[in-house]
């Protein structure tokens, strides 16, 4: 789990995702629901691409960290990830993967 833009667009980038927001659910100032989007793989037709800026102040407004699974069982790169509350992040990881 990581709070790290760097980590996470990294993350993201190399397994051909984009952050997006789900279509309907945009509020008021810059909040939405956030999902990281992979084209061409599964219904993209609710997910609306928003910047990387966009994303990740999104995630501070919202106290959200990024869970992610960096490999599967079979040793394959993993495309794995979920937006989660930081309350879940132990208070000593923020900004690092929790141990």
């Amino acid at each position: 789990m990581t709070t790290d833009p760097k980590g996470i667009r990294q993350w993201v980038e190399e397994r051909g995702g984009r952050p997006a927001c789900v279509k309907g659910t945009e509020g008021r100032g810059e909040t939405c629901l956030l999902r990281i989007d992979y084209p061409g793989r599964g219904d993209d037709s609710k997910l609306k691409p928003i910047p990387w800026d966009k994303f990740f102040k999104v995630m501070d407004e919202q106290e959200l960290a990024f869970l992610y699974q960096d490999k599967t069982k079979q040793g394959r790169v993993s495309r794995f990830s979920k937006i989660v509350s930081r309350e879940r992040q132990s208070d000593d990881s923020h900004g690092r993967r929790a141990r």
